[in-house]
């Protein structure tokens, strides 16, 4: 072969091989993508008609809105001392570390408090609520009871006392050995019993757009028209999305004090959601837990469907989830 043929071959085969390559990354899209999840609520709304999140502004906006997935993000990092922890009584040890690897000291005080401690299990049958305390040096402490053996997750949700700083939600992966079983995510339903207590569900988690959801809490049948303020509202409600456990960021609604309740969210995809609304009566706190499903348009399925049951969250012993 003679050398302006030999030139020629080869250039033929670099643009293939460029061809190809350009046909792959167009293909696959971004790296980093996230993938669909199979089964998480505390991160900011995304905006009114976000988009499908594959390459658009609005789209993009959509994939912000669900927070705990990293354990590092804006310079901020949530450390584990206590990764792996013993089933049943024990103590759980963190710290948020800076961009240069020291102890955040300084925190915003949201909803009463310096920092938002969530424990769940991966099958979202264990919620706990918790309440840590901070020592001198940014280490945080707290007690926790965690039934079962399987893999967890925990949730730091924060502002520093950083000016321009914005809130944070931070999550990192937490084990407690010994043979495990996941649960099967409780029905659909309409309606969740807590300590006595019975809660309705009613409005939309909507995917993309912010929808508004009602609950209202009853007692022996009669409407309970006395709830008490608890972290600066009514109630508590923290969303988890099935399968990844994207922790959504749910706002209280003026309102109070009983017998309802009522949050703005936002779902960032369709799917499984499980929520845990945290209310406080005649001094203590309970949970009462719901599963929902967000639609592609919109309006939560909760309990109209086939699936629907009773909504109580037996898989969790502590029924209230909360350590104080």
């Amino acid at each position: 072969m003679n050398t302006g043929v030999r030139i020629t071959a080869y250039a033929a085969a670099l643009a293939a091989a460029f061809g190809a390559a350009y046909g792959v990354g167009t293909g696959v899209g971004p790296v980093g993508a996230p993938e669909k999840s199979e089964h998480a609520a505390h991160a900011e709304p995304a905006p009114s008609g976000a988009g499908s999140g594959r390459g658009d502004p609005e789209g993009a906006a959509q994939v912000s809105a669900a927070g705990g997935l990293q354990v590092s993000e804006d310079g901020y990092t949530l450390v584990l001392d206590t990764p792996r922890i013993e089933a049943g009584q024990g103590e759980l040890k963190f710290s948020i570390e800076d961009a240069e690897g020291r102890k955040v000291t300084a925190y915003k005080t949201e909803h009463g408090k310096e920092l938002h401690f969530i424990v769940a299990s991966r099958d979202l049958a264990v919620y706990r609520h918790l309440h840590p305390v901070r020592a001198a040096d940014g280490t945080w402490s707290t007690p926790v009871d965690l039934p079962a053996a399987g893999g967890y997750k925990a949730f730091a949700d924060f502002a520093p006392a950083v000016e321009g700083a914005k809130g944070v939600t931070l999550g990192a992966d937490l084990s407690v050995p010994g043979a495990y079983a996941p649960n099967p995510l409780p029905p659909v339903a309409a309606t969740a019993e807590a300590e006595g207590y019975q809660v309705a569900l009613g409005g939309t988690l909507d995917a993309g757009k912010a929808g508004e959801l009602k609950l209202t809490v009853s007692k022996d049948g009669e409407p309970v028209t006395n709830l008490e303020p608890y972290l600066g509202a009514y109630g508590h409600l923290v969303a988890l999305r099935d399968g990844d456990l994207a922790y959504l960021h749910v706002h209280p609604n003026e309102g109070g004090p009983g017998p309802g309740v009522s949050f703005t969210a936002t779902a960032p995809s369709a799917g499984a959601y499980r929520l845990f609304l945290d209310f406080q009566h005649e001094g203590k706190v309970r949970t009462a837990a719901f599963t929902v499903r967000a639609g592609g348009s919109g309006a939560a399925d909760t309990g109209s469907g086939a699936n629907a049951g009773s909504g109580a969250d037996t898989a969790t012993p502590e029924p209230d989830g909360h350590s104080h």
